[in-house]
């Protein structure tokens, strides 16, 4: 008699999860990257523009439309309607495809190339007129521990301004001092190269720890501190970085929004941080403007601090000899001097630096602002005070960004 085959033995339930865990884990870790990789983002406009040219239709116009636009800063053509309804014709078709819905990671590799195709598409939208109401920026917040030695900062005297405080904390990180470095000589007077001292300032503001690169830059002062406000101010350089002399306010915009980079930085401030309707309600979350403000260091609309005795920012433009553009150029300029959602966010993240390093000087935070705080990437929590106060030599993990 010939026996059956037993049937196969199911294989464990727990060592079958553990090892596709273990699989997963080992395909994060393995691409040393902290954020998502492209592959990852489904509606860059990297994979969107891969889609459409899968498709004839959407090919062709999209060909089309890049040739309309013929340049970063050229508008359609208007002097040749035939031209110019071949082009209206080409958006049309690209309105239901997946390109105009794209937008950019903001530290994808070939973020360049990401924010061409989203530009090439997004003029047609208002024929011809770039909508810098609308950001190509991916609206997603990462998140990332923070690690510092405080007890290093015993050095210091205990009434020791915060923007000193930060400045050390920033000699302490490797990463931060070194791209702090690399920029204050690039934006040295001696050896001043604007276009490489901007380069400088992006780098640093987008790869230093945020926490530390908000603190050099937010750190609050005494108005009779005029030392630490003049220290605060020159984290930006300005005697390198901001142009000499002032340009007028709209020359200066219409060099940025030929610069593919410039341009989508002002789109993305423009969104986040542009008071609407009469009261002035402003678009998005404090932490989201503080970004998009951010971004705009290292372009050629860089702002910076207006002396070292308030917190006022501005352009380094004027509008002199605008003409009948004087009103569009004043809007322009009181977008970053007057603007309270800008203002707000300044302000809130001062507060929140100065109830790190001196919590019995600051009172509680309004409900208004904890609520602010809940939704923002960088916020307090509630045992800062007590590491800020405790005295052991250790390595304390807060996480503040």
């Amino acid at each position: 008699m010939v026996r059956a085959p037993s049937p196969p033995s199911p294989l464990p339930v727990v060592p079958l999860l553990l090892l596709l865990l273990l699989l997963l884990l080992s395909l994060l870790l393995g691409t040393g990257e902290p954020f998502p990789t492209e592959s990852w983002l489904l509606n860059s406009c990297v994979q969107a523009r891969r889609k459409c040219q899968a498709n004839p239709t959407c090919k062709a116009a999209y060909q089309h439309l890049g040739s309309c636009a013929s340049g970063l800063n050229t508008p359609m053509p208007s002097g040749k309607p035939a031209a110019r309804e071949d082009c209206l014709e080409a958006a049309q078709q690209l309105r239901n495809s997946s390109l105009m819905g794209c937008s950019c990671p903001r530290r994808m590799k070939n973020q360049a190339a990401c924010l061409n195709i989203y530009w090439t598409v997004h003029p047609a939208r208002s024929l011809g007129d770039y909508e810098l109401d609308v950001s190509p920026y991916e609206d997603t917040v990462t998140s990332k521990p923070w690690r510092m030695n405080l007890s290093e900062l015993n050095i210091l005297k205990p009434d020791s301004n915060t923007c000193l405080k930060f400045a050390m904390l920033c000699l302490l990180n490797d990463k931060c001092d070194r791209l702090r470095n690399a920029y204050g000589v690039a934006c040295s007077g001696s050896h001043c190269q604007r276009q490489v001292c901007l380069q400088q300032l992006r780098a640093f503001f987008e790869k230093a720890e945020q926490p530390l690169v908000q603190g050099l830059l937010l750190c609050p002062c005494l108005p009779a501190d005029r030392d630490c406000g003049e220290r605060r101010r020159n984290t930006i350089g300005p005697s390198c970085a901001l142009p000499s002399p002032a340009p007028n306010c709209l020359d200066l915009q219409r060099l940025c929004v030929g610069d593919l980079l410039c341009r989508s930085r002002l789109a993305d401030f423009q969104t986040h941080c542009h008071p609407r309707g009469i009261l002035g309600t402003c678009a998005t979350e404090q932490f989201r403007c503080l970004h998009a403000y951010l971004g705009m260091i290292g372009t050629a609309m860089t702002p910076n601090f207006v002396s070292n005795v308030n917190t006022s920012v501005a352009l380094s433009c004027t509008c002199r000899g605008s003409g009948n553009l004087q009103e569009e150029c004043e809007q322009l300029q009181r977008s970053f001097s007057s603007n309270a959602c800008l203002e707000g966010a300044i302000a809130a993240k001062m507060r929140v630096h100065k109830q790190l390093f001196f919590p019995d000087l600051v009172a509680p935070v309004p409900p208004v602002m904890e609520h602010q705080n809940k939704n923002s990437d960088l916020r307090p929590q509630p045992w800062v005070p007590f590491l800020f106060s405790c005295t052991l030599p250790l390595i304390l993990c807060c996480s503040l960004w």
